[in-house]
C-alpha cells in the first residue's frame, strides 16, 4: 500500500469507514499477528490479541497523530502493548519448579559450592523478618515478580511495595553482617 493510499484509508477510518478498516487489516494484520505470536507463543491467544488490537485501533483512531510517527508504528505499539499485557497475565500464575541440588547449575567439579540454599538457612533468616517484609521477599525474589506485579497481586500501592522491599533488604543486610561475624 502506498503512503498516499494509507493516508486516505486512515482519513476514511477516522470517518468511521468499515472498508478502510478492512483494507488496513488485510495489509497489516500478518505483521501484527507475527508480533503477537512472537510474544505470547500461542496461536489462539495471538489471534485474540490481534482482534483486540484492531478493535482498539478502530475505537482509538482519533488519537493517532501523524506528526508523532507512522500509522503502522502506532498500530504496532497498540498491538505490542496488548501482547505484553496478555503475556504477563499468562505467566503471572504459572509456577516454575525450583531446582534441587542434584540439578543445580552452580555445582562445581570440586564440590565447593554444592550447598543448597536451605542448608545455609536463608529461608529461616527471611522468616525472621516482619510478615510484611517476608511477603515482599517472597514475591520479589523467590517468585520473581516485579514491583508493579507485586503491587497488583497484593492490591497495595507501588510505593508501599518499594518501601517494604527496601526495608526488608536493609534488614537482611544487617542480619547477614551479624551472620558473617559469627562465622
Amino acid at each position: 500500500m502506498s503512503e498516499k493510499e494509507l493516508s486516505q484509508n486512515v482519513m476514511n477510518l477516522k470517518l468511521g469507514d468499515h472498508n478502510a478498516l478492512e483494507i488496513i487489516y488485510d495489509n497489516y494484520s500478518p505483521a501484527l499477528y507475527g508480533l503477537c505470536l512472537k510474544i505470547v507463543k500461542d496461536e489462539a491467544i495471538a489471534q485474540d490479541i490481534l482482534q483486540e488490537a484492531f478493535v482498539k485501533i478502530w475505537s482509538k483512531v482519533d488519537s493517532y497523530d501523524k506528526n508523532k510517527g507512522s500509522f503502522f508504528t502506532w498500530m504496532l505499539n497498540i498491538t505490542r502493548n496488548l501482547a505484553i499485557d496478555n503475556y504477563r497475565k499468562i505467566t503471572r500464575h504459572q509456577t516454575i519448579p525450583i531446582q534441587n541440588s542434584e540439578k543445580s547449575v552452580y555445582i562445581l567439579k570440586d564440590d565447593k559450592m554444592d550447598i543448597p540454599i536451605h542448608h545455609i538457612g536463608l529461608k529461616d533468616l527471611v522468616n525472621g523478618l516482619p510478615d510484611e517484609q517476608v511477603e515482599m521477599i517472597e514475591y520479589l525474589y523467590f517468585k520473581g515478580y516485579t514491583q508493579q506485579e507485586t503491587s497488583d497481586e497484593l492490591n497495595i500501592p507501588l510505593g508501599t511495595v518499594k518501601t517494604r522491599s527496601r526495608t526488608a533488604l536493609a534488614s537482611l543486610r544487617e542480619i547477614f553482617k551479624l551472620f558473617i561475624l559469627w562465622m
